[in-house]
């Protein structure tokens, strides 16, 4: 609850509050302890607190049991125990609903929450999908050829879609990325299907989520607390992980720098945060730390729910500056050693071994340490917290589906749309490269056909010139003949009577003579008139 202006969450043994500063809650913080030891009663107090400040909130519902912050709390025997040893009569403590939007990346408990393939990236898809570091450098050339062609990576379809273009046309990008081998595509293609099998297909797609529609406040100016069902997500560790580092990723690249403010613009809530750091990479390691250390500057403070603190790797944990650390139990030596590590990071008190304290806490019961006014850390407290001022456990579908429905965004999410991206165009692409394909192969056939028609064409045209020359040749050669035989004969008988008439005048000799003279005349004769 808010008190004087603080977060007031929990008094000590001798009667003092415990409160949280509201300008140092963007210095993060963690509520750790074992399970049943009161983790989701201290999330939900500063859940509230937040929400009554103005403050918008975000949290992950992995039990189903925080739903019921939209009903008010329930007044019992246990409760009234509760507010009497706390003396919260008179206060403004009081049971009451808060406001809240109910979201589900599988659409069933929430509205449907989205993001687009193109907007996760490949580092943290990589993730999702197990792939090793082959397949995850395939995965971003794949984006980079999308952004190269100006294709839109909206769901999984048109990821597939470029992973299969890129397998196809690999001998084109290969000087220039390398060898895409189709086997390392197969197997992202065998994880796509994986996720797909698993309803991780619908959390890609349109309309994507605006990240900014959850700084919300309702009409009185309490923060909106957007909850996410993650009962059935938790059961897909990378799918769950990933998303929340993708959300802290969109904060952090979309919010404007905005220093210390008095009070933070949004507060996250991540439980079950080890999931986050599991099988993480060294490289997305560096990407959590680097974007918890600098988004608090965007004025969001992020609170990390855990078991053990050892759950968070040193670097981030180092970030967190508000800890709230329930009951532990150590039975053996591994388990001891994680408790004084846990101790050791308080400020000592020397009122208390902070170990054996952190060992015998109750339910309901911490110890804290959190920053005063100069931004240092108060020494730890064995804390009481508060009760919650909505209702613990679950609700009904009927009062879930009427907060769903009732929301200002409902009509934004409620509907997919498919808008044409990446698989339409390669589809069209394709369709259009087996047209082109058929009318080259089409026309090639009848240049083929045309050629051969040609080919026989001009062999007829040869065969008939060479039946027409022959012909010729022919009636040549018989005309020739004819003349020869004529010539033979005129020239024979021309020469017998040239001989005949010289021979009279110049006796034997002569006749001789004249009948070679007048064969040679005659023929010169007809030569001369055949040419004519």
């Amino acid at each position: 609850m808010v008190q004087d202006g603080k977060i007031y969450f929990g008094k000590t043994e001798d009667g003092r509050q415990v409160c949280i500063l509201p300008k140092m809650a963007n210095r993060h913080g963690l509520i750790a302890g074992a399970t049943g030891t009161g983790k989701t009663v201290t999330l939900k107090v500063l859940a509230e607190s937040f929400s009554d400040m103005g403050v918008p909130v975000f949290l992950s519902d992995v039990k189903g049991d925080l739903a019921g912050m939209v009903m008010p709390g329930e007044n019992s025997e246990d409760m009234q125990k509760r507010i009497e040893r706390f003396s919260l009569s008179g206060t403004g403590f009081d049971f009451k609903a808060y406001p809240a939007a109910f979201w589900d990346i599988h659409g069933k408990k929430g509205m449907q929450l989205r993001t687009t393939v193109s907007e996760m990236g490949p580092v943290l898809l990589s993730r999702i999908l197990g792939l090793n570091e082959i397949q995850s450098q395939i995965l971003t050339i794949t984006f980079r050829v999308a952004d190269e062609n100006n294709l839109l990576l909206i769901d999984t379809k048109d990821l597939r879609s470029m992973l299969n273009y890129l397998s196809d046309h690999r001998q084109e990008y290969k000087e220039r990325y390398g060898n895409i081998a189709p086997a390392s595509v197969s197997a992202i293609l065998r994880a796509i299907a994986n996720l797909e099998l698993e309803g991780g297909d619908i959390f890609f797609g349109e309309p994507a989520l605006n990240i900014t529609d959850w700084f919300q406040t309702d009409t009185s100016g309490r923060g909106m607390i957007n909850i996410l069902d993650s009962e059935s997500l938790i059961n897909n560790p990378a799918l769950y992980s990933t998303f929340l580092l993708w959300m802290l990723s969109e904060l952090f690249e979309d919010l404007p720098e905005v220093g210390d403010l008095e009070k933070p613009k949004m507060v996250f809530f991540f439980d079950e945060a080890h999931l986050l750091f599991e099988d993480a990479s060294k490289d997305l390691l560096a990407k959590i730390e680097q974007v918890v250390k600098l988004i608090r500057s965007k004025g969001v403070g992020v609170f990390f729910i855990t078991q053990n603190p050892s759950d968070i790797p040193d670097g981030v944990l180092a970030q967190l500056n508000s800890r709230i650390e329930h009951g532990l139990r150590a039975y053996t030596p591994a388990e001891q050693k994680k408790v004084k590590a846990a101790a050791e990071a308080f400020r000592a008190n020397p009122d208390f071994d902070t170990y054996e304290t952190i060992l015998n806490l109750g339910v309901g019961e911490a110890v804290v340490s959190v920053l005063d006014e100069n931004g240092m850390p108060t020494e730890a407290e064995k804390t009481y917290i508060l009760p919650p001022q909505s209702r613990m456990g679950a609700i009904d579908d009927a009062a879930r589906d009427s907060v769903i429905r009732s929301s200002i965004l409902y009509s934004k999410y409620a509907k997919a749309v498919d808008p044409d991206s990446a698989y339409e165009f390669l589809q069209r692409r394709g369709l259009e490269e087996e047209a082109k394909k058929q009318k080259e192969s089409e026309e090639a056939e009848k240049a083929k056909e045309q050629e051969k028609a040609d080919r026989e064409e001009a062999k007829a045209k040869e065969k008939e010139e060479k039946e027409r020359a022959a012909e010729e040749k022919k009636e040549t050669n018989a005309k020739k003949r004819a003349v020869k035989s004529v010539a033979s004969s005129v020239t024979g008988t021309i020469g017998r009577e040239v001989g005949k008439s010289v021979g009279g005048q110049f006796g034997k000799f002569g006749k001789t003579l004249g009948g070679n003279l007048g064969a040679s005349l005659g023929r010169g004769i007809l030569s001369t008139l055949f040419r004519m």
